[in-house]
C-alpha cells in the first residue's frame, strides 16, 4: 500500500507493490532490510532516544504512532528491527513525501508550466497527509502544500489574466479588420478593393485565440461587407458593359460617316465636319479597350485618306502660289526702303506698291499673315510721319503762337543785356516775364 495507507501488518512475502519508488506499503521494512538483517539505505536524519522521537514512538506491541497538534495517531506496525529501526524507516517515508512537495515548488518557478497540473499534485498530497504513513513534521509539510496551492491560485489567476487580455487583443485586431472591410464596402476602387479582402480574409484566419461565437459574428461581418462590395462592383462593370456597347455602337456610326465623305472634295465643308465628328467622338465615351482602339484605328483611317488629299491638292496650289509670295516680297522690299522724311513721295509709292500687291493674287497660307503684317507695319510707319508733319505745320502758322515766341526771343535778348551791363533788377524783371512766356508757349503748343 502507499505512504497514505495504515500499515499495521507485520508480514512480509517479499513481494513489490506500486509504492515500491516510496518504500511504503504493508512489508516496506523488511524491503529496506539489507543481507544481515539491518534496514537498508541512508537512514533518517531524526535524533531518535530508545523507542521515541520528536514526531513519533513505537509502542512496546510494535505500533508505530505520529505526533501532531491534534495528537497521536497510528501509522503502522514495526517488527522487524528494533525500534529506533521503525522510526527511521518511516522518517525516510516522510522524506519521500517532503521530496515531492519540493519538486512541486520548484515547478512553481518554471515558466510555462501548467499551474493546474501542479496544484492536482498538491490537493492530492493534501488531501492524503491525513492519513499517511510517516513519522515527520506533518504539519509544516501541510502548511507547505497549501502555499503550493496558494501560489498555483495566484498562477491561475494571472494566467487567466493574460488569457483575457490576448483574447482582447485578439478581438480588437479582428474588429479592426472588420471595420476596415465595412468602410471598404462603398470603395469604388474594384481591383485594389479585391484584393484587400482577400489579405483581410487571411489576416483573419491568422489571429488565434477568439471564443467561437464571437469568431463567427465578426466573420459574419466581413462577409456581410464583402458580399456587399462585390455586388455593387458587379453592378459597375454591368452598367460599363452597356455604356461601353452604346458607345461602341456609336464610334461604328461615326466611322461609317467618316469613311463615307473621306472622298469628297469639298475641302471647306468636309473639313469642318471632321472636326464635328470628332467631337462627337470625344462625347461618345469609350468601348472595351483593345476594341476602343480598332475604332480609333479605322476612324484615324478615313480621316488620314481624306487629308492626305486635301494636303496634296493644297501642296500643288501652293507650288503656284510661292511665285506670288516672292513677288510679294520684291514690293515689300520696296516699301521697306521708302523714306519717312520724304513722307508725301512715299505714300503716292506705297499707294502704287498696294496696287500692285493686290494685283497679284493670293500666296500660300502660311506667308499670308506675315507678309500682311509686314506692309501693314510699312503704312502706320509713313501715316504717322504725314500725321506729325500736318501737326508741326498747324503749329507753326499760328498767329498767337508766331508773336508769342518772337516775344520770347526779344526777352532772350533783353536778359543777355541786363547780364552784360550787370543790372540785378532788370535781370529779375527779365527772367520773370520770360518764364511766365515760355509756360505759355508750352501750354499752346500742347493745345495745338
Amino acid at each position: 500500500m502507499s505512504i497514505f495507507g495504515n500499515a499495521m501488518s507485520d508480514r512480509s512475502d517479499g513481494g513489490r507493490d506500486d509504492s515500491a519508488r516510496l518504500g511504503t506499503g504493508p512489508d516496506a521494512a523488511a524491503r529496506h532490510h539489507d543481507g544481515d538483517g539491518r534496514p537498508g539505505g541512508t537512514g533518517g536524519s531524526d535524533q531518535v532516544s530508545n523507542d521515541q522521537s520528536e514526531w513519533g514512538r513505537v509502542s512496546s506491541d510494535g505500533t508505530v504512532y505520529l505526533r501532531t497538534a491534534e495528537g497521536e495517531r497510528a501509522v503502522g506496525s514495526w517488527r522487524a528491527g528494533s525500534p529506533e529501526e521503525g522510526l527511521a524507516h518511516f522518517r525516510r517515508r516522510f522524506d519521500d513525501l517532503a521530496a515531492e512537495v519540493v519538486l512541486l515548488e520548484r515547478r512553481l518557478t518554471v515558466s510555462g508550466v501548467d499551474p493546474a497540473g501542479i496544484a492536482g499534485s498538491a490537493r492530492r498530497l493534501r488531501d492524503g497527509l491525513a492519513e499517511a504513513a510517516v513519522v515527520g513534521d506533518v504539519g509544516a509539510l501541510a502548511a507547505r502544500l497549501d502555499a503550493v496551492l496558494a501560489a498555483t491560485d495566484v498562477r491561475r489567476t494571472e494566467l487567466a489574466a493574460q488569457r483575457a487580455q490576448r483574447v482582447a487583443a485578439a478581438v480588437a485586431a479582428k474588429e479592426e479588420l472588420v471595420a476596415e472591410a465595412e468602410q471598404l464596402t462603398r470603395s469604388s476602387e474594384w481591383k485594389a478593393t479585391s484584393e484587400r479582402f482577400r489579405t483581410i480574409g487571411e489576416d483573419f484566419r491568422a489571429i488565434t485565440g477568439v471564443d467561437k461565437r464571437t469568431d463567427s459574428a465578426l466573420w459574419r461581418r466581413i462577409a456581410v461587407a464583402r458580399d456587399e462590395f462585390t455586388r455593387r462592383r458587379t453592378a459597375h462593370f454591368a452598367a460599363l458593359d452597356t455604356q461601353r456597347t452604346r458607345s461602341r455602337e456609336r464610334k461604328e456610326a461615326i466611322i461609317a460617316e467618316a469613311v463615307s465623305i473621306s472622298g469628297s472634295s469639298d475641302w471647306g465643308a468636309t473639313t469642318a465636319r471632321y472636326r464635328a465628328l470628332m467631337v462627337e467622338w470625344k462625347s461618345a465615351g469609350r468601348a472595351a479597350k483593345d476594341v476602343d482602339d480598332e475604332l480609333w484605328n479605322q476612324f484615324r483611317a478615313a480621316q488620314d485618306a481624306f487629308f492626305s488629299r486635301r494636303n496634296a491638292v493644297n501642296a500643288e496650289r501652293d507650288a503656284e502660289l510661292r511665285v506670288n509670295q516672292a513677288s510679294k516680297e520684291e514690293l515689300l522690299a520696296e516699301a521697306t526702303a521708302l523714306d519717312p522724311a520724304d513722307v508725301e513721295r512715299s505714300l503716292r509709292r506705297y499707294r502704287e506698291i498696294q496696287d500692285r500687291w493686290d494685283a497679284i493674287g493670293h500666296v500660300p497660307r502660311d506667308a499670308v499673315n506675315s507678309l500682311e503684317r509686314q506692309l501693314s507695319a510699312i503704312g502706320d510707319k509713313l501715316r504717322e510721319a504725314s500725321d506729325a508733319r500736318w501737326d508741326r505745320r498747324e503749329i507753326e502758322e499760328s498767329p498767337f503762337l508766331r508773336k508769342l515766341r518772337e516775344s520770347i526771343t526779344k526777352l532772350e535778348a533783353k536778359l543777355e543785356r541786363a547780364r552784360a551791363n550787370g543790372r540785378a533788377r532788370e535781370i529779375a524783371e527779365a527772367e520773370s516775364a520770360l518764364a511766365t512766356q515760355r509756360a505759355w508757349l508750352a501750354q499752346a503748343e500742347q493745345q495745338n
